[in-house]
């Protein structure tokens, strides 16, 4: 993971952690993806949430530095009820990523977060808006498959992504 540790974020990582979000949601808009993560989502709520549900994760490096929070949850996910325009690979157990946001200065995140993940679960799914060129990029070339299209809780679409690993 080219000296990236991650771990569970807690209540001390919350101010970072928004600051990897701000870095991100810039970097969004400066690549043409002005509609995602709108009106300051995800907000200090959403990160404590996280926290407190032990969903919440952050990579760092070395010396201390955010560079990376998401979160992940193990389990059925609501917003992947319903899924239109095809289907998911399967129906077993899985783990969701959301909320993924890198401050820029490391490559290669996305794929240090899967790694991780797929040391609890075989079933990975994450979605990301149809502006989110960088995204869909990735998780293309790390071997995600296009299921099909999410609704989130606000009612906005997503694209829909599994990868099956073992």
């Amino acid at each position: 993971m080219d000296g990236i540790t991650i771990r569970k974020a807690n209540t001390a990582d919350i101010d970072s952690i928004l600051s990897v979000y701000d870095s991100a949601r810039r970097f969004m808009r400066a690549n043409g993806n002005f509609s995602q993560w709108a009106g300051g989502y995800p907000a200090r709520e959403d990160v404590l949430g996280d926290i407190m549900s032990g969903n919440g994760y952050i990579g760092e490096t070395p010396d201390g530095e955010i560079v990376m929070a998401f979160a992940f949850i193990i389990g059925k996910d609501p917003t992947y009820s319903t899924i239109m325009d095809g289907a998911w690979l399967n129906d077993r157990p899985y783990g969701t990523i959301h909320r993924i946001g890198t401050n820029g200065r490391r490559s290669g995140m996305l794929k240090a977060c899967v790694d991780f993940c797929s040391a609890f679960t075989d079933n990975l799914r994450l979605d990301t808006h149809a502006d989110n060129r960088p995204m869909l990029e990735a998780v293309n070339r790390l071997g995600f498959q296009r299921c099909g299209i999410i609704f989130c809780r606000d009612g906005t679409p997503r694209i829909a992504f599994q990868k099956v690993l073992r």
